[in-house]
């Protein structure tokens, strides 16, 4: 046996734990939950996907889905960019430091937060008595969109940042001591050298948090109001309120398939497939 070909079957024995764990931890609940879309009693149907395709409750969920996404991805490339760019700009010791400040609301539960939200934002909560000092508010921020994009926003904004750091790590400085040597100012710089280079990992990061914002679930439930309910909500309605398994089922796979949608486009943008383990384009 080549020495090429035993090294290929040593990569494999240490993956197939890991493929297993893949296998039945995902890919065969993933499978079922196509399958109960698709069938019911009798058989094969598609009643659910045409049921959802007839439904306005449906089509307003859907939309409101889209502009939650949207909305939290645009929150977090405004907050995420500036945070990247002066990250970058630091020293290794300082990005480290800065970096373990950014992870902090990985460390508790989106739960926990959601709760911690409200104490903050409701008509009698921190903010509001600070502003009410200034002689403003109170503003309701509460079980509304704001709430929702706090929320949101709070947790999505590292997976944002990252790809952009990455990005603005990677570009040789060079350039930028090339333009300036032109006659360039730092504004000049930044808008015709850095953020032009930045570009596919401000793509990246989007599509990124795109595809997070689409499955939040506790966020849009504590935060958010009648009109905030995400398609998330409705596979819990359909599966807990209704008991009608093959419609939430439907409603997971069309959203499911959003996400990987997605995660496609993002394999075919420049430095986008680095993130799902593919080579670089």
């Amino acid at each position: 046996m080549r020495p090429e070909t035993r090294e290929q079957y040593r990569i494999a024995v240490f993956a197939l734990p890991a493929t297993l764990f893949m296998l039945v931890m995902m890919a065969i609940p993933l499978g079922s939950v196509v399958w109960q879309s698709i069938s019911d009693d009798t058989g094969l149907s598609l009643a659910a996907y045409a049921k959802i395709v007839q439904s306005n409750l449906f089509i307003r969920v859907t939309r409101t889905t889209l502009e939650i996404a949207l909305g939290a991805t645009l929150v977090a490339f405004f907050l995420g960019y500036p945070i990247a760019y002066f990250l970058a700009k630091q020293s290794t010791k300082r990005q480290t430091i800065w970096l373990i400040v950014i992870l902090i609301p990985f460390w508790t539960s989106s739960l926990v937060k959601s709760f911690a939200f409200v104490v903050m934002l409701g008509h009698a909560g921190i903010l509001n008595t600070f502003l009410g000092e200034l002689g403003l508010g109170p503003y309701k921020m509460l079980f509304n969109r704001i709430g929702v994009m706090v929320g949101m926003s709070h947790f999505l904004v590292p997976f944002m940042v990252f790809p952009i750091l990455t990005n603005l790590r990677s570009q040789p400085p060079e350039l930028a001591k090339a333009a300036a040597i032109m006659g360039a100012g730092k504004f000049r710089i930044f808008r015709t050298v850095t953020f032009p280079l930045s570009l596919p990992g401000v793509v990246s990061g989007a599509l990124l948090v795109f595809i997070l914002a689409l499955g939040f679930f506790i966020v849009p439930k504590l935060l958010g109001g009648r009109q905030d309910v995400m398609l998330s909500s409705l596979v819990d309605f359909y599966a807990r309120e209704v008991f009608d398994f093959q419609m939430s089922s439907a409603i997971a796979v069309i959203l499911m398939a959003t996400a990987l949608l997605a995660a496609f486009l993002l394999s075919k943008v420049r430095g986008g497939a680095s993130i799902l383990s593919k080579e670089s384009s």
